[in-house]
């Protein structure tokens, strides 16, 4: 027989899982150019068994069981990161079934599940690609295929004794990422939005580069178990800041192009306002200063305001790529801003080591300083230099002099009134 008619009879049997050809190609769920998703063949070129959706890049698990909860006694007798990763997940679930009919050598999905993972792992695909390209990380340094909860029961007891729902997002204690079940969101499913996935990943590459692939990062603990957590609120705002960029980066590299408002498939026009990369007039203000400066972490994120935060981040560094027109090497400029081991130009990994007995080292400035320092090109350094001290309410005499960051050119802009 031949063996497209062998694959499509063993898929219809359930049988056996045939071995598909190398790349793979697929249907998927794609953002087309008139901003709706519509199914489009894709090859996913990592997948080694699609027919339980593993690959190098991802490793998609069904029916997982991941319960936090600060009073159960084997997270409490836990005494390291592994033994509470452990404790954390009750049932590590199985690898999902993705159901499949084959036409002239493509796999087209037979249900809605199996085209939410399809359009997922190619996604998390995707955004590997771009910080690997983009970006210039190994692939040895992903650490191996990411582990993704797939509609897994996933509860934070402390908040709610309800199972998350209408979300996905990468969890550092068990350095996996969640999927979870959707039911009021009513706009496109986040596993097929390529820009939330990648915002996702982008926290992924965060934990591995700044954090070292800590599941309880020093500074979150130690700076966010003081009082007031400056360190700890700006370390939070850079990691959603930068995955916003990098979300945004991910879209750049599909043939529809950048979509600065990648969040508004998915959720309501409130939303994607308060996170559309390019409204020039976010400003850090009074309340927004005080918070960052003197709430602690809870409070903190307890208001979403490393999401405010990070909204300005993100806004100022879209502003200074795209006048420049030097986007790309701004994006991996920032992602070698990560960690730096050379000895001569610290990265933020190496200023959080410094600052661990002192929040209040790891600050606005000292962090620009750090970004700053990691690019080349002068104009470039001046856009950035002029962008932060701008919307970050960043004072240009910190950055700008004999000895300082920033080139004599970059004094701040005058999109944002100064603050006293």
């Amino acid at each position: 027989m031949h063996r497209i008619a062998i694959v499509a009879a063993l898929v219809l049997l359930a049988a056996c899982e045939p071995v598909p050809p190398d790349p793979v190609r697929v249907r998927a769920l794609v953002l087309s150019s008139n901003g709706s998703y519509v199914t489009q063949e894709v090859t996913l070129t990592t997948v080694t068994d699609p027919f339980r959706m593993e690959g190098s890049v991802a490793n998609l698990l069904g029916g997982a069981r991941i319960i936090s909860d600060s009073q159960d006694p084997e997270i409490q007798a836990a005494q390291t990161e592994e033994q509470l990763a452990n404790a954390l997940i009750k049932s590590k679930g199985r690898p999902v079934s993705p159901n499949f009919i084959e036409q002239e050598g493509v796999l087209w999905p037979a249900d809605f599940h199996t085209w939410n993972i399809v359009t997922a792992y190619y996604n998390f695909e995707r955004a590997n690609a771009y910080f690997n390209t983009v970006g210039n990380i190994p692939q040895a340094d992903f650490g191996g295929p990411a582990t993704v909860y797939y509609f897994p029961e996933f509860v934070l007891r402390d908040s709610s004794p309800e199972a998350l729902k209408d979300n996905a997002l990468f969890f550092a204690p068990t350095q996996s990422f969640m999927v979870v079940p959707f039911d009021e969101l009513q706009r496109a499913p986040l596993a097929i939005n390529s820009g939330i996935m990648a915002h996702e990943y982008s926290h992924l590459v965060f934990n591995r580069k700044v954090y070292g692939g800590a599941r309880l990062p020093a500074p979150i603990v130690l700076w966010g178990s003081a009082g007031a957590s400056p360190g700890a609120n700006l370390v939070k705002s850079l990691d959603e800041g930068f995955a916003d960029y990098h979300g945004f980066g991910v879209t750049c590299e599909s043939t529809t192009g950048c979509d600065k408002i990648f969040l508004s498939t998915s959720f309501d026009e409130r939303v994607t306002a308060d996170r559309d990369l390019s409204k020039n007039d976010r400003c850090m203000d009074i309340f927004l200063r005080d918070q960052l400066n003197n709430a602690t972490l809870s409070a903190f994120s307890g208001q979403g305001l490393e999401y405010k935060v990070g909204s300005i981040l993100a806004s100022a560094l879209y502003q200074a790529g795209e006048s420049t027109g030097q986007r790309k090497v701004l994006q991996r400029a920032i992602i070698s801003a990560y960690s730096d081991q050379s000895g001569t130009n610290p990265g933020l990994q190496q200023l959080i080591t410094l600052s661990l007995n002192d929040q209040l080292k790891f600050n606005l400035v000292s962090v620009t300083a750090v970004l700053v320092n990691h690019i080349t090109d002068v104009p470039l350094k001046t856009a950035v230099c002029n962008e932060l001290i701008d919307h970050l309410q960043i004072p240009a005499a910190e950055l700008v002099g004999p000895g300082k960051p920033c080139p004599s050119a970059a004094q701040g802009g005058n999109t944002c009134p100064r603050l006293p």
